[in-house]
């Protein structure tokens, strides 16, 4: 035999040996939870059938035959009063028909219930029914209050006591109390198992009700800051473009409004830049969905821009009439590319503003300095020759631009401060390094 074959032969013997219960607990369970569902949709069906059997299995023996009093040679038989069937069926019917109600009023019905008991051991009888007691119990133990479960084991205690010392006669009265007391415990322990089993369950259903709210609330949170994402992003990778496009149009209709024909290269730029604008906006929206290379004929991906792309991006609005200036101060190839890409997406939405607001021909000086563990981005333009900047104030509060540099700048941990400075406007950005 193999050694693998030896370690599996315990494993097997063990499902062998477990696999016979495990079925009929599986059946158990399921009956149980039809049990409890029909007594969620019938609740007086349960009560009335727990009464019918005690008295079916307990009250109609001592109805019939009555109760063997006296003691016979050989066995062994319990002295008590001979009480008249009236009498006999009154104190039955105390005993089994506070059971109706021990649900709705489980402190009541084993007050009830209790009172004639004593009543009955005050009398000398001995009745079957006095089962009804430590049913009662049960019911008090699974449903009542603290305070009234402590009450009802004092009552308990003080009733058994004097059924004890009533048959005293012919049974000691500890070995009287032993047997009473375990039936006793035994009841309220049953209570207290499914008291606390049916709290656990309780609790799990509410933590998997809770679980499942959060985890909608999570998806629809996901949802919503996907959206955002993609909303940014398709700003930021479009609007240049489209800035760049609308002033070309814009100075081409400026011309041939003066009686001349714009220049090819006008077209030309515009072209680029549409065309620039639309792989933009596929690689953003391909993310979605399939990869363009899965999709045949879209652009392939391309590296996200960082700071040595700040040269290429100044080209290119220096190319639709805007005088950029820029310098960078420090090493910025080492830097995390999250960081770059953040100091990209500020500088790029900087110069669309520029152009938008200030128009052709502004002067914008561009600083990018690393000191330490931050990284400083300034953009500052001079505004249009004798532009009033209130109107440019109005605009970049209403718009989406500075909302979205700031979300640039927090993800870095950093801070964004922008307004107007002099006749133009000043953006300045830092990011934590660390």
């Amino acid at each position: 035999m193999t050694l693998a074959t030896r370690a599996a032969r315990p494993h097997t013997v063990a499902v062998e040996e477990t696999g016979g219960t495990g079925p009929l607990i599986a059946r158990l369970s399921r009956l149980g939870q039809r049990l409890r569902r029909a007594d969620r949709a019938h609740p007086w069906v349960l009560n009335a059938a727990s009464v019918v059997l005690v008295v079916s299995v307990f009250c109609v023996p001592d109805l019939l035959h009555g109760v063997d009093h006296g003691e016979a040679p050989g066995r062994f038989r319990l002295t008590s009063v001979r009480l008249p069937v009236a009498e006999t069926l009154a104190l039955q019917t105390g005993l089994v028909l506070p059971l109706l109600w021990r649900r709705r009023r489980p402190a009541l019905a084993f007050g009830t219930i209790a009172a004639v008991f004593v009543l009955q051991w005050f009398l000398g009888a001995a009745l079957r029914a006095d089962i009804a007691l430590f049913v009662a119990l049960y019911g008090v133990v699974l449903r009542a209050r603290t305070r009234q479960l402590l009450w009802a084991c004092g009552i308990t205690a003080g009733a058994l006591v004097s059924a004890a010392v009533r048959v005293s006669v012919v049974l000691s009265v500890w070995v009287a109390l032993f047997f009473l007391l375990s039936t006793a415990t035994a009841a309220i322990a049953l209570g207290l198992t499914v008291r606390i089993r049916r709290a656990q369950l309780a609790g799990l259903r509410d933590l998997a009700a809770r679980l499942e709210v959060e985890r909608d609330q999570r998806s629809r949170l996901a949802a919503a800051a996907e959206r955002a994402r993609v909303a940014r992003d398709t700003h930021d990778v479009v609007v240049q473009n489209l800035a760049v496009v609308l002033t070309l149009a814009d100075a081409g209709l400026r011309v041939n409004a003066a009686g001349q024909r714009p220049g090819p290269e006008v077209l030309h730029s515009i072209a680029d830049a549409g065309r620039q604008a639309l792989g933009e906006l596929r690689r953003v929206l391909g993310v979605l969905g399939e990869s363009p290379e899965a999709q045949g004929d879209g652009p392939g991906l391309r590296p996200q821009p960082c700071l040595a792309d700040i040269g290429a991006l100044c080209e290119e609005v220096r190319a639709v009439g805007l005088d950029v200036v820029h310098r960078v101060v420090g090493g910025v190839d080492g830097l995390d590319g999250q960081v770059q890409l953040t100091a990209y997406r500020i500088v790029q939405e900087a110069l669309v503003n520029a152009l938008k607001h200030a128009g052709a021909g502004a002067r914008v000086k561009l600083v990018v300095v690393v000191s330490g563990s931050r990284l400083v981005v300034r953009v500052r333009d001079g505004g249009p020759p004798g532009g009033d900047s209130e109107p440019r104030v109005r605009a970049c509060e209403e718009g989406h631009g500075l909302a979205g540099m700031r979300e640039h700048a927090a993800r870095c941990g950093g801070r964004l401060r922008a307004g107007p400075a002099g006749r133009g406007w000043a953006v300045e950005a830092v990011l934590h390094l660390t």
